[in-house]
């Protein structure tokens, strides 16, 4: 992919593209979430972007989070549109037991949070975005290949011109590097549903 297509939203800490790969430092205290539960509002986490305003792709990218070693360090990818209106995915560290593999999309100023615990030896983790109009669906993969749906969701104000790529945080008191490789768009790998027709 060409770099010169993506652009920042936010600036990390410090970063580093060398070809085809990115390289986010994080800073401390540094987030996305929206009201739900907790009820604060973070919004400051680099984000490294493209835009497009075709309705039907798939986006691949691996993720190396080897340097995460904080409650809640966390790298991924992202459609951040604002800050009310956003989804990503991600590996959270938790502990040196277990981590959280999970998304959240934001609609309209209110977050959700799903996820399932995966082994703290995980270090690496592929994901793959795919867009149908205002759809969305987000799965993961541990080789690149074979990949496991996360969720499908709606994205209230996904349907014209949107922002997708990479992000990365650090919420707590804490930073480490996170770095993206084998970033691809493709045809849209999020076939349309063959089964059931509305009513």
């Amino acid at each position: 992919m060409d770099m010169k297509n993506f652009k920042w939203t936010r600036e990390p800490a410090s970063c580093k593209i060398t070809g085809e790969k990115i390289e986010i430092t994080t800073a401390p205290h540094t987030d996305l979430w929206q009201r739900t539960y907790y009820h604060f509002q973070n919004d400051n986490a680099p984000i490294f972007q493209m835009e497009t305003e075709e309705k039907y792709f798939s986006f691949v990218v691996k993720t190396d989070f080897s340097q995460s070693h904080h409650r809640f360090d966390q790298c991924g990818i992202v459609m951040y549109l604002d800050s009310q209106n956003w989804l990503k995915a991600s590996v959270e560290y938790e502990n040196e037991k277990f981590q959280h593999l999970g998304s959240v999309v934001t609609n309209r100023g209110y977050s959700d949070w799903a996820t399932t615990s995966i082994d703290a030896s995980v270090k690496t983790m592929w994901y793959r975005f795919s867009r149908r109009e205002d759809d969305y669906c987000v799965e993961c993969s541990a080789d690149g290949k074979n990949f496991s749906q996360m969720r499908v969701c709606h994205v209230h104000e996904g349907a014209g011109k949107i922002r997708f790529g990479v992000y990365a945080c650090s919420p707590e008191d804490s930073s480490f590097t996170a770095v993206f490789t084998n970033m691809q768009v493709t045809e849209c790998a999020w076939k349309a549903h063959d089964g059931q027709q509305p009513d």
